[in-house]
């Protein structure tokens, strides 16, 4: 649906609200596919949200909170009925269902549960943290048996729920529920109606413990081009399956930390024209203070070298240059190595590799900076002495800050740090003073001053 019409569906919306017809405003969400329902819902106040929420149909709402912000979702099921919101629970998928539960307070996800048709769907989903497998998880999914045939497990398909997730693969256990295998659907229809499960199934399924942190399972989804993932308790009992949609969620969530880390920032809860002042101050002022008392280390290395600066008043001129490509330099193998980490290329048995390759990476780099450097220094006037400081101290800047850009991420990643919060603003501070300490010794060097 076109950007357009969605303005034009929410005006429409507005306007029966403002007539407190919400019989009219219930009908024009419920005629529109769930991503969109849950993009207009969220443009209304929260008085008109409220309002309608109870008025839709219970499946339509549950759509609405499975797509919105899990702080809204929790804001809005505050504010609900026990009744009311056990309707709409009793409609969602039960990872869903767990999540909403596991952010509203206890007293009243309990009495909720109490209410549900089918709590045992969602109470055992809510024992695990959220940012796991377990919480990851639903527990919807069809389980087959390997002495089942192929004519057999079609059958079982046929009498599955038929509001169930979408079919990926199916997967083999035994007699007690230890998972076995797995055959896809493709599997099932080419094979013989007679043919045993044992036979056609593959044993070498790939499977999660319920304590995996959900950026695994995604990496292990991504690596091996997985639709599902299966998770297995302590014995390989079959507890539960991991759709891609779920993981497409904890990608763009990760993915939006990070970057927001990387501008030296704590991550939003809550999207962005919704966050309070307030909210955006707090997440951003602690990093501003660190930065800003990093940064002093610049003030204190200039006063460190006030009689040079005023021997050679012109060593002022090249200060932006030096220290805006030394934490250029640094961000660029910081982002780099992040990325890396991110995606599993290397881990910190890699530290001295990624070392010696930044280092040789630096040291190219740093000798065609060099040159350009010298060659704008000596256009601007500058002495030969003066402008081999600067090539010089560019080179020896920008092979540190590789050097450094390379072993602070996975520092942070040994100190179970996220390793974003040494990159952007953090890494440039650090590479300024540095940077400037490495320049005015220079300088004393070469100009003897």
């Amino acid at each position: 649906m076109e950007v357009r019409a969605l303005d034009d569906i929410l005006e429409q919306l507005r306007l029966a609200l403002e007539r407190d017809d919400l019989a009219a405003a219930a009908g024009i969400i419920e005629a529109l596919r769930p991503p969109d329902q849950a993009e207009v819902f969220s443009e209304l106040e929260d008085s008109h949200q409220l309002a309608l929420l109870p008025e839709l149909n219970p499946a339509d709402s549950a759509d609405i909170l499975e797509k919105l912000n899990d702080e809204e979702a929790a804001e809005l099921a505050l504010a609900l009925s026990a009744d009311t919101l056990t309707r709409i629970v009793d409609e969602m998928e039960p990872d869903e269902a767990a999540d909403l539960l596991g952010d509203i307070p206890q007293a009243q996800a309990q009495a909720v549960l109490d209410r549900l048709e089918d709590p045992e769907e969602v109470h055992p989903l809510l024992l695990h943290p959220d940012e796991s497998a377990g919480g990851l998880m639903t527990s919807e999914f069809l389980a087959l048996r390997r002495r089942m045939t192929a004519a057999e497990a079609i059958n079982a398909i046929r009498a599955w729920k038929p509001d169930a997730e979408s079919l990926y693969y199916l997967y083999v256990v035994d007699a007690h529920n230890v998972l076995s295998g797995v055959v896809s659907l493709r599997q099932l229809i080419v094979a013989a109606p007679g043919a045993p499960l044992a036979d056609i199934m593959d044993p070498n399924v790939i499977s999660v413990p319920a304590g995996t942190d959900q950026e695994e399972c995604a990496r292990l989804m991504s690596r091996y081009d997985l639709l599902a993932l299966p998770v297995v308790d302590a014995a390989r009992r079959l507890i539960g399956v991991v759709t891609i949609d779920d993981v497409v969620d904890v990608l763009v969530d990760e993915a939006t930390e990070d970057i927001q880390r990387l501008g030296g920032a704590q991550p939003l809860k809550t999207a962005y024209l919704e966050t309070s002042v307030v909210t955006v101050v707090r997440k951003r002022i602690g990093w501003l203070l660190l930065l800003f008392l990093t940064e002093s280390l610049t003030g204190s290395v200039l006063r460190h070298f006030e009689d040079a600066l005023q021997a050679v008043v012109a060593l002022t001129f090249f200060v932006p240059l030096l220290i805006g490509t030394g934490g250029n330099a640094g961000s660029q193998t910081t982002s780099t190595i992040i990325r890396a980490l991110a995606v599993g290329e290397m881990g910190l048995r890699d530290a001295l590799h990624s070392l010696w390759h930044e280092l040789r990476v630096g040291f190219v780099l740093g000798l065609g900076m060099a040159v350009a450097a010298y060659v704008r220094a000596v256009t601007w006037g500058s002495s030969p002495e003066l402008s081999l400081t600067v090539a010089v101290a560019i080179f020896i800047i920008v092979v540190w800050a590789n050097g450094l850009g390379s072993i602070l991420p996975l520092l942070a990643t040994l100190l179970r740090i996220d390793p974003t919060v040494v990159s952007g603003p953090v890494m440039s501070t650090l590479v300024d003073a540095t940077g400037l300490f490495i320049y005015f010794t220079i300088a004393r060097l070469v100009l003897g001053i």
